[in-house]
């Protein structure tokens, strides 16, 4: 028994044997089996190159494709058979030892370039073969209408011998003569065709123009035409044709015959819808694809404001889970059921379903009724999810996200419904999944407000567009100002200035609040440095105090510790300068290793605060093991101090706070003071320090400086 082959040479010359094998049946050529594999040897040894090529090279596959029309293989079949061979057997036999799913994704695409470098050169070819064709039936037609004067001999020699189907008609529509030719294309004798009248062959998808193109002929009003016919066979299969019919003229030029000549195009159609469903239908799930779903919504998007429609559009939940843990090849089983059972959910006239790529698929419904219509497709989608799918003796729970958007045609393009789509479906995906959700205007335009700022928050960071405002700090005690806190600004330029809350939450999603943070830190102690400089001789109180707020993206980012070293010693800052305010609900939870880089920058001598304390609902035995010195109060225990008097709930709330801090030798800084009221009520509980609009509002560095001269000299 011999064994397989092992080396590259031998592998190739295995899959260029199975090649030849599955396509020499179907092949139009005089070559023996054998002859034809060395034909397809430097075809296979160049799809081996290419499979392995660093990059990928659409032009070489499109010149493989191209050379099996070169090689006779012109027969659909013969297409159809070397991409299967090249799907089942090129990674098999030529991929080596590299990545195995990405030789397949890389063979996936050399197929698609080998089909269409296979269409454009049949297409060549075929545009070549009917120039040809062309010009041989000017010849005949003006051989042929020379024979009816002078040579009955010579005519039939033309007639009979020639490659394309030629018949003769009376002007009334009767055929006359046919050639053999035409004989073999309709599959009958001439007993049977002549005397037959050319009107009995009308077809259900003949152009509009055909017969009234017909009636001018025979009147005499043009000399020819061309276009392409159906005919029905008597077998009950199409014949299609290239059709040209000219007007034959007797020696005065009065109008005595018209004249036929056909090429048989049927294989070619065929092919060419073919080729034209595989680019408009998605390969696995045999449902219309990306592009044809397109084609079909422009349409009814096109169609007038008397047209309504509903698009559902569907994500998986969680099916990387199945892919990463099952395998791809059982997510493509998946994706199969799905589609089935979402075709199985849009059998009304006017519905069509579509996978646009991965997990994501599409419905459409279109008519007057399209509200009541669009909500019934949602809920057969949703209900057809529910039952559990096998894969490999797996019962898998598939659950979905829905977002649906209707409404009148003419209104959206394409691109702005499926937008719309996407965008409700991910409200849906964020509201937990397993959910459907309709679009609403109102939402679409913050998601994609929030679309473009995140994207252009890297530029605006080059760009310089961010901005520092300071709101200070004050003692309760004395009134003197002992410092601020750095509140970024966006200074867009569309939207004007954007507070944090509109970009910050953006660029924790995005990664970028780790540089931004970064810029603000390097700022606020730029700032501080110029306020020390300025203000610390003058001041009883001490320097003045700069407090950044630190994002929990931030804290866990391993350069935290050396960014802060290296800007305060730039700088020329000491540690005590700073303040880093961390939010509480950051910190539950929180083990040692999170914690560390704070307890390092405390042992350096940084202030940490914990900010927004009372709303993260924290263990206070936590206290303990935080490095931190100062507890920043939140508003929500406060704002019943506003007004006189003061909630007694929140008094004794504030008050032990304030005595459990003191206990813990922690600072107690209160936010959102507004009223002088609530400011002594502060100060009567014996909290520090103290900020909001009651002392000033966020504004530029000048204006702290100011306030902290005032208070210096008086």
């Amino acid at each position: 028994m011999r064994a397989e082959p092992d080396g590259p040479e031998d592998r190739l010359r295995r899959f260029t044997t199975i090649w030849s094998r599955a396509v020499y049946p179907v092949t139009s050529t005089s070559l023996t089996r054998a002859e034809f594999e060395e034909e397809l040897r430097p075809l296979a040894h160049r799809l081996s190159e290419l499979l392995r090529a660093r990059g990928f090279d659409a032009d070489g596959a499109k010149a493989v494709g191209g050379a099996l029309v070169g090689a006779h293989c012109t027969d659909p079949e013969a297409l159809a058979r070397t991409l299967d061979c090249v799907d089942a057997y090129l990674v098999l036999y030529c991929a080596g030892d590299g990545p195995q799913d990405e030789a397949r994704m890389r063979s996936s695409r050399l197929q698609h370039a080998m089909a269409a470098g296979y269409a454009e050169a049949l297409r060549e070819r075929t545009l070549a073969e009917q120039e040809s064709i062309a010009q041989a039936a000017l010849r005949a037609q003006g051989v042929v209408a020379q024979a009816l004067h002078a040579s009955e001999a010579r005519f039939r020699a033309v007639f009979e011998g020639a490659a394309i189907g030629i018949g003769i008609a009376d002007l009334d529509g009767t055929v006359l003569q046919v050639n053999e030719a035409l004989m073999r294309m309709f599959g009958l004798s001439e007993h049977t065709l002549r005397g037959r009248r050319v009107q009995d062959w009308v077809h259900p998808e003949d152009a509009p123009q055909t017969w009234k193109l017909y009636d001018e002929l025979v009147r005499g009003e043009r000399e020819h035409y061309h276009l392409e016919k159906a005919f029905n066979r008597p077998d009950g299969t199409v014949l299609w044709t290239n059709l040209t019919v000219s007007l034959l003229r007797d020696a005065d030029g009065a109008p005595q015959y018209q004249l036929a000549l056909m090429e048989d195009t049927t294989e070619r159609r065929l092919l060419n819808l073919r080729l034209r469903y595989e680019a408009t239908h998605d390969a696995l799930t045999g449902l219309p694809n990306r592009t044809l779903f397109f084609e079909r919504l422009e349409k009814v998007l096109g169609a007038g404001d008397s047209q309504r429609f509903g698009l559902c559009y569907l994500d998986l939940d969680g099916f990387k889970t199945v892919n990463d843990s099952l395998g791809h090849a059982a997510g493509d089983r998946l994706l199969v059921e799905v589609a089935d059972r979402l075709q199985s959910c849009a059998t009304a006239p006017g519905e069509m379903v579509a996978r646009l790529g991965g997990d994501e698929f599409v419905a459409l419904t279109t008519g007057p009724g399209s509200e009541r219509a669009v909500d019934e497709l949602a809920e057969r989608i949703m209900n057809a999810l529910i039952t559990p799918i096998s894969i490999d003796g797996r019962d898998l729970m598939v659950r979905g996200s829905l977002g649906i958007v209707e409404g009148p045609s003419g209104e959206r393009t394409a691109a702005e419904v499926l937008r719309s789509a996407d965008i409700t479906m991910y409200r849906a995906k964020s509201a937990g999944g397993n959910r459907s959700e309709l679009a609403d205007p109102e939402a679409d335009a913050r998601a994609i407000t929030r679309h473009g700022l995140t994207t252009a928050l890297p530029t605006a960071l080059e760009r310089g567009e961010f901005f520092i405002e300071y709101q200070p700090l004050v003692h309760l005690g004395d009134g003197s100002v002992r410092g601020a806190e750095a509140l970024v600004r966006w200074l867009h330029p569309q939207h004007g200035v954007l507070g944090p809350d509109r970009f910050i939450p953006l660029a924790e999603h995005t990664g970028l609040i780790v540089p931004l943070g970064r810029w603000v830190l390097e700022e606020s102690i730029r700032q501080a440095r110029a306020w020390r400089e300025r203000h610390g001789e003058e001041s009883d109180a001490g320097p003045l105090r700069i407090n950044v707020n630190l994002s929990p993206c931030q804290l866990s980012h391993p350069g935290l510790v050396q960014d802060t070293v290296e800007i305060l010693e730039r700088a020329g800052v000491a540690p005590d300068a700073l303040c880093l305010e961390v939010t509480e609900s950051a910190l539950i939870g929180a083990d040692d290793d999170l914690l560390k880089p704070l307890h390092r920058l405390a042992e350096m001598g940084v202030d940490i605060a914990l900010d927004d304390f009372g709303t993260g609902y924290s263990n206070l035995a936590n206290l303990r093991r935080l490095p931190v010195r100062i507890l920043k109060l939140d508003r929500s225990f406060t704002q019943g101090m506003q007004q006189f008097p003061a909630d007694p709930v929140d008094l004794k709330i504030v008050e032990g706070i304030v005595t459990l801090a003191h206990s813990l030798d922690l600072a107690v800084t209160v936010e959102g003071v507004e009223t002088g009221a609530q400011a002594e009520q502060l100060r009567i509980l014996g909290c520090d320090t103290a900020q909001g609009w009651y002392y000033a509002r966020p504004g530029p560095p000048e204006r702290l400086h100011d306030l902290a001269l005032v208070d210096a000299t008086g």
